[in-house]
């Protein structure tokens, strides 16, 4: 089980890994060694996350999630398959305790009777300003 938050806890079950090459640099052994992970997450199917977290995932996701509601991270960033596999599960983590996360609802307010009113000045000011920089009128 990995823990991400004191309620959510996910089961090792669900999170489907595979070994890949990593792309760029590396010399000889970056064609030899299948260093880089791709983590899959089926987020939409899964037991362990509760409804309001799935709803906020994919907007918390984003080019991440697929249409079917797999989440993939690929990780390359280290040079051996463990520490890819160590920063995909803890990038995974952080992704689904973003979703967790409940804002608070917004209060709507009402501007108040002075912002109105320097709102209103200011706009009074700004024209007054507007119409001396024109050409004189002529009689």
């Amino acid at each position: 089980m990995i823990a991400v938050t004191p309620t959510i806890a996910l089961d090792e079950d669900e999170i489907e890994m595979t070994a890949l090459r990593a792309s760029g640099p590396g010399g000889q052994n970056v064609n030899k060694v299948a260093s880089a992970v791709q983590l899959r997450f089926d987020a939409l199917g899964s037991p362990s996350l509760p409804g309001p977290v799935k709803a906020r995932l994919p907007a918390v996701a984003g080019s991440r999630m697929t249409k079917e509601g797999v989440i993939v991270i690929t990780a390359q960033v280290h040079r051996t398959q463990e520490r890819n596999r160590e920063d995909a599960i803890a990038r995974l983590v952080d992704l689904i305790r973003r979703a967790a996360y409940r804002p608070p609802p917004r209060r709507p307010t009402k501007p108040t009777l002075a912002s109105k009113r320097r709102r209103l000045d200011s706009k009074t000011k700004h024209a007054r300003t507007k119409t001396l920089r024109g050409k004189p009128a002529t009689e």
